[in-house]
């Protein structure tokens, strides 16, 4: 193997460590640059090392805790017969691993939240919520690529930002609640809005988009 096809490995798997050497101390120090310090010194690493692995700082750090988080609901979610079940019951079992998923690091994750919460990082808390509920969409065995596949992520992604709020701070039953209730109205929505007849001007909109997408 060749030093610059190993090169990837070796970031992949330290910046899997840092984030591993992260998490526990995340209640203490929050997510900012000392926490990225103490992780690294953790690991045997140079503030160097760290910048060059992580050169946004905490953002790239939180946006490696999201993705592990997707991960690992994704892999709980590989133990169900997802063919058995009515697409409702597929989303809501997609949002509830994902939530589940970040309580078991609940500490770093709650303080994930509130660096998200920062004005300066609105833009990445979008970007993460949407490649949650893109994975669960996916994972539910959604493969649109007309304005459907927007509209999907972009409600899904509605009700992950709040509910994953409520089961951090508040537990999971109001948050099941809450996720519940939602999926109902998107479930009505849905059903309303395949009554509608697209405009030939937005579905032409939303062909371009989508083959931007898959290109």
């Amino acid at each position: 193997m060749t030093a610059s096809a190993a090169k990837p490995d070796w970031a992949d798997r330290t910046e899997q460590r840092l984030l591993d050497a992260a998490i526990p101390r995340a209640a203490n120090l929050g997510m900012t640059p000392t926490l990225l310090k103490a992780a690294g010194a953790a690991c045997g690493l140079s503030e160097g090392d760290v910048g060059l692995l992580l050169p946004n700082g905490p953002a790239d750090l939180v946006a490696l805790l999201s993705r592990r988080h997707d991960d690992q609901a994704m892999q709980a979610l590989a133990e169900l017969d997802a063919g058995s079940l009515k697409i409702r019951e597929k989303i809501a079992r997609g949002v509830s691993a994902r939530l589940e998923a970040a309580a078991a690091d609940q500490e770093a994750s709650k303080r994930a939240a509130g660096f998200l919460t920062l004005p300066q990082n609105l833009s990445l808390a979008a970007r993460l919520t949407w490649e949650s509920a893109d994975r669960i969409w996916r994972w539910a065995g959604d493969s649109a690529t007309d304005e459907n596949h927007y509209s999907k992520r972009a409600i899904l992604s509605g009700i992950l930002a709040p509910a994953l709020t409520m089961r951090l701070f508040d537990g999971r039953e109001p948050a099941e609640t809450f996720v519940a209730a939602r999926i109902e109205n998107v479930m009505a929505f849905e059903k309303w809005k395949a009554g509608l007849k697209v405009s030939e001007p937005l579905k032409a909109a939303a062909e371009t988009l989508a083959r931007m997408r898959y290109r």
